[in-house]
């Protein structure tokens, strides 16, 4: 009887570790911050690769700041300068390399997979940030930004099946 007893309460026990387990998998929650990069040296309208002007740089440091609190697992930057400089201070704050990536191709099934649980920061460009955010959610209901909106902050949360996306209003002093 007492070996009955000890069975039972094993498979019981065994049972709800792999329930528990189950619900951990898929309530686990990923986040992604997407913002477009600093402010961009405008003086030449030929150079289609800028870098950021003291403002910008400036920006890019209290984005750091922001972040500070936030313990990311990947920083994604495009291939310009502009983009690089404004994750440069998160990056080197949270010991993480920015990975370069191409817009269109970013948001995949595998890139999904890869960054599940993890926090992840996108730097892009006032036309491919909203674009990415509409992948990741899932429809199509952010248009571009404003060329000169620097302050603007995607938050993508994703939790288990849910997926849900805000705008914060990030300003500096």
């Amino acid at each position: 009887m007492t070996k009955i007893i000890a069975l039972i309460s094993f498979c019981i026990i065994a049972f709800s570790c792999k329930q528990e387990g189950k619900k951990s998998i898929a309530e686990e929650t990923t986040t992604y911050y997407l913002i477009r990069h600093a402010e961009k040296d405008r003086s030449d309208s030929t150079n289609v690769d800028p870098a950021l002007t003291e403002k910008g740089l400036d920006r890019a440091r209290l984005w750091a700041h922001y972040f500070d609190s936030i313990p990311l697992n990947e920083i994604y930057t495009t291939q310009y300068k502009r983009t690089h400089q404004t994750a440069m201070y998160v990056a080197t704050k949270q010991q993480l390399p920015a990975e370069e990536y191409v817009p269109q191709n970013l948001i995949t099934e595998d890139f999904k997979q890869i960054t599940k649980g993890h926090k992840v920061l996108i730097v892009g460009h006032s036309n491919t940030t909203p674009m990415l955010v509409n992948q990741l959610i899932g429809n199509e209901t952010y248009p571009e930004m404003d060329d000169r909106d620097n302050s603007s902050l995607y938050v993508v949360t994703v939790k288990g099946k849910n997926t849900k996306a805000v705008i914060r209003k990030v300003e500096f002093q």
